[in-house]
């Protein structure tokens, strides 16, 4: 997120029309070496009171359900339910860039689902033929949303509510009244609901372990490119430590899944497609097109920004998202059924605020989904080892998520009285 606010507070600065002199450009340090509180919440320690809340959500559960929760069997368990809540809330962070909301994703979610279920087992189409269609119906249905919302400016609140309302009957539509339709294309079943749905150990420790290189890779580059360019970059104590937390983390869940099964197909396609968004946001014109329509768009559209064709870009993206969600989600369960899941939204988006993307647009990054989605589906797992009901769940989730918007609200009132000087 420290990359995105970065890059950002750059192209604020070379907005303002003034040329430096020489000896400014000389003078200009190669880093701020002592920056308010402010600052550090908006950049290098924004992570860090989600990261602690984290900690302290697995510590507990863990003492109270003597051990069980962190082991590697529950690990594994906990890695499956939260795959399709934060493919979700992956799309759901595109939107919130912008400062829009998608009330529809989870309706779309699981009627994208149904489109592939009937394909394969009403229709007798092939997996190869059902998922793109279904990827192709979810990227329509956010065209035609982005459409209403930035051509015919509809609130997206609006748009996207009668949207969730409308493809909740029409998946109902599609079953026919069958409340359970059973899945059983082998293709579509080994996503992530088979005793083979794993990577082999060969992959599973390789895969993360060069991701984990390239992230240490990249940030040492960029920390290296901004210093020779005078451009403000973090502290090498900093760097070091965001380097070395990453690695630790990676390598630690890599060793919990190895211990039991292997890492799980679906957990590798969650961070495959972060790792693909995270380098589109962060290393494209698109990506700061998107932080710069968030923070401001009446500025982006005088900039030349195509404000319109953006949106609905985005918006088709969330939808698409949410249809992968649907898929895997289905592979898991093996069927797809006629109801939505009432907290599969609220979790979504909930997720992506808990993480610590802005509900006001412009300010976030999409690994705010990992922590995000982390202590979601620990607080869900942990309650279920405990017997609670869905009531409790309920109640807990929704009190995190108050706590965090109300943080993000808090946040930005300090930040603009502290830039006003009261």
């Amino acid at each position: 997120m420290s990359d995105m606010i970065e890059q950002n507070t750059d192209l604020a600065e070379s907005s303002q029309g003034t040329v430096p002199s020489p000896q400014s450009a000389v003078e200009v340090p190669s880093y701020t070496p002592r920056r308010t509180i402010s600052q550090l919440l908006r950049s290098d320690l924004g992570f860090v009171p989600v990261l602690v809340t984290l900690i302290v959500v697995v510590v507990f559960f863990t003492i109270v359900s003597d051990g069980i929760f962190l082991s590697p069997e529950n690990f594994t368990n906990l890695a499956f339910q939260i795959a399709n809540i934060g493919i979700i809330g992956l799309g759901s962070i595109l939107v919130l860039l912008l400062g829009e909301i998608d009330l529809s994703a989870a309706a779309v979610s699981v009627c994208c689902a149904v489109v592939m279920a009937v394909m394969t087992e009403r229709m007798g189409f092939p997996s190869g033929i059902a998922i793109p269609a279904a990827l192709l119906t979810g990227a329509l249905i956010g065209a035609l949303n982005g459409f209403f919302v930035a051509i015919l400016r509809i609130p997206s609140f609006i748009v996207t509510l009668a949207a969730s309302i409308a493809y909740s009957g029409l998946l109902l539509r599609l079953l026919n009244g069958q409340s359970t339709l059973i899945i059983t294309d082998p293709f579509i079943d080994a996503i992530a609901g088979t005793p083979t749905s794993f990577l082999t150990d060969t992959l599973g420790i390789g895969l993360p372990t060069i991701a984990v290189l390239l992230y240490i890779a990249s940030q040492v580059y960029t920390y290296l490119t901004r210093k020779r360019a005078g451009l403000r970059t973090t502290s090498p104590l900093m760097l070091g430590l965001r380097c070395g937390l990453a690695f630790v983390l990676v390598e630690g869940a890599v060793a919990l899944f190895e211990s039991s099964s292997g890492v799980p197909y679906s957990t590798a396609i969650l961070f495959g497609l972060i790792i693909i968004f995270w380098l589109i946001l962060t290393k494209t014109p698109f990506g700061r097109h998107v932080y710069a329509v968030g923070g401001n768009a009446e500025a982006a559209r005088r900039a030349g920004i195509n404000v319109v064709a953006l949106r609905i870009v985005i918006f088709a993206l969330c939808s698409t998202l949410a249809a992968a969600a649907g898929i895997v989600n289905a592979s898991r369960g093996l069927s797809v059924a006629s109801q939505v899941s009432p907290s599969l939204l609220l979790d979504a988006i909930g997720a992506a605020v808990i993480g610590g993307v802005s509900l006001f647009g412009g300010r976030g990054s999409v690994w705010a989904i990992v922590l995000g989605v982390l202590i979601i589906g620990s607080l869900e797992n942990g309650l279920a080892l405990k017997s609670q009901g869905s009531d409790i769940k309920q109640i807990v989730e929704g009190l995190v998520l108050v706590l965090a918007v109300t943080s993000d609200a808090l946040l930005r009132r300090f930040q603009a009285r502290s830039r006003s000087g009261k």
